[in-house]
This record gives C-alpha cells, structure tokens and sequence, in this order.
C-alpha cells in the first residue's frame, strides 16, 4: 500500500500533530475557549423582529392607530405611515437615499436579505514530480506522475435588494419588492 500512496502516511502523521496542537492549545487557553461560546451564544440572541422592536420601543408602538398597531405586529406598512412606525415593522434600513427637489423631500430605505448562492466546480489535475520512489534495494529514481479528479459544491450568501420603502415629506408614500 505504501507503494501506492507514498505520502499517505506521511499527510496522516501531520494530520494527527495538527490535531494534537489543537486539542493542546484549547486545553491551555480555556479563557479564548469560553469567550467564544459566550460571543456565539449572544449574538444568537440579537434577532431582530417587529415583537422585539415593539418591547424596545413602547411609546413609538402606543402612539400608533389601533389599524397601524396590528400592521406593525405583522411586519406590514401602509401609506401615509411615519418612519417611527415602519422601523418598528421593518428594522432599521440597510441603506437610506435622500432626494430634494423643490419643496418636497423623498426618501428611500432599502432592505436588502442573503440569497444562497450554489456553486460547484470540477477539477483534473496531473503533474509529474522527481524524487525517490518506492523502498528498499528495487526503488529507482526518476519522475513518476500523480493525476487526480476533484469535485467542490460550496455555498455563498450574496446580498441583494429585497424592498423599498419611500417616504416623502416623512410619511410612507410607496413601496416596492417583499412585504416584510
């Protein structure tokens, strides 16, 4: 076997020094180790929805039409709404434009979600390499070619453009793409 894959044994010998200075550098600095499940664990808990935002922000949500109330709830706008109403019933804006001309003053918030991207890609490699191959009194010197055949999925999140809201003179004036 070892005729076959002559640097098998020698990727398994690095692979099990690689893990060991792993498992011996968590043990060591326990603190880095705890500091990060504390990060995790809190940034988990950050989601932002129409619920939390109402609790964040009482006086915004009770200041609200009951018809208003009900739409903020489900993460719904309708026109003639202020900014107050739709941060609390879309999230803060992940761009904002402003526009004047004349008198009026329009604004847009965008909002943008991570669409999955898959990718996949094929390879096909072959090199020769120079060097001593195989052991003992029969090994000869010279070049001898490896050859190999790889296939790689991998997954990418992109942003892209969901919705917009536009405001003019403040108040919701229309909106485009994805209700929220």
């Amino acid at each position: 076997m070892f005729l076959i894959f002559p640097h098998f044994f020698h990727l398994i010998r690095h692979l099990r020094q690689f893990q060991k200075g792993l498992h011996l550098g968590m043990i060591k600095n326990p603190l880095i180790l705890a500091a990060s499940l504390a990060a995790l664990i809190l940034s988990s808990c950050s989601s932002s929805n129409p619920q939390s935002r109402i609790q964040k922000n009482p006086t915004i949500y009770n200041d609200l039409s009951p018809k208003q109330q009900e739409l903020v709830r489900t993460g719904q706008i309708e026109q003639g709404m202020t900014k107050p109403a739709v941060f609390l019933a879309m999230g803060k804006a992940d761009s904002e434009q402003v526009k004047v001309e004349g008198t009026d003053t329009t604004e847009r918030w965008n909002y943008t979600s991570l669409q999955p991207v898959y990718r996949s890609s094929f390879s096909f490699g072959f090199g020769n390499s120079f060097g001593r191959r195989g052991r003992g009194r029969g090994r000869s010197r010279g070049s001898y070619g490896h050859y190999g055949l790889g296939y790689s999925p991998s997954l990418a999140y992109v942003p892209r453009l969901s919705s917009s809201v536009y405001f003019t003179n403040d108040l919701v004036s229309g909106w485009e793409g994805i209700r929220r």
